[in-house]
């Protein structure tokens, strides 16, 4: 079984559709809490620790083989509580394998947002996994203006629109990423001319493959997630 943290109830059925599509089989339990989010938000990502740690627990004890958090904000603070805590199976965040993937691209990455806390943890992401692959990378950033407000009132057409509108305008990037999982369809209607990666199919493939449910070729790091326009 591979447990799912999110902070958004919009991504259960998300997750839902993708594992019914490529993973067949894989029991999926979903565990929302958006006031980790909110938190976060007023206080810093560090400032949930404690209650991501005891959510890992939660999971792990039932019967969870591995852990997936899917928003971006707090991934970071996921991976660390899983080690810290010692629960004894893998804790993963679902915007790692993108991040493997832009910087396999290019070296200049724009990493695209709707949610400014979203940002720095993703630019960091990026730069760590460049490390990892001993390349070069410089990581710009784009916050989409007016989008989060609209993802909140549940407009998610005007949502996506406007993250599709920033994507389009973006130039001297080699690569852009789409920092939150709920941005992924804003892939299939953007007009960039560089390729766009989003999070939910690699970051699952890669969880799935963790859990025990996927395949030595599934991990995302080979571009699963990734769309050229034009």
């Amino acid at each position: 079984m591979l447990a799912l943290l999110h902070t958004s109830a919009v991504h259960v059925p998300v997750f839902d559709a993708l594992r019914d599509a490529a993973h067949p089989g894989l029991e999926l339990r979903h565990h929302v809490d958006a006031g980790l989010l909110e938190r976060a938000r007023r206080e810093g990502p560090d400032a949930v620790a404690g209650a991501v740690a005891s959510l890992l627990r939660r999971a792990v004890a039932d019967g969870a083989r591995a852990v997936l958090c899917t928003c971006s904000t707090v991934g970071g603070v996921a991976e660390a509580a899983g080690a810290a805590v010692g629960v004894g199976v893998p804790v993963l965040r679902v915007d790692r394998p993108m991040a493997a993937a832009a910087v396999a691209v290019g070296p200049r990455v724009l990493v695209l947002a709707a949610l400014k806390s979203t940002l720095a943890p993703t630019a960091a992401l990026v730069e760590e996994e460049a490390r990892y692959a001993g390349r070069p990378v410089q990581v710009r950033t784009l916050l989409v203006d007016g989008a989060w407000p609209r993802f909140e009132a549940g407009d998610t057409e005007g949502y996506l629109r406007r993250v599709t509108e920033a994507a389009d305008s973006v130039t001297g990037a080699d690569v852009i990423v789409l920092a939150q999982a709920s941005m992924a369809p804003a892939r299939d209607t953007t007009r960039a001319r560089v390729p766009v990666l989003a999070s939910p199919e690699p970051g699952l493939a890669a969880a799935a493959l963790a859990a025990g449910a996927g395949r030595p070729d599934a991990l995302g790091h080979s571009g699963a997630g990734v769309r050229t326009a034009g």
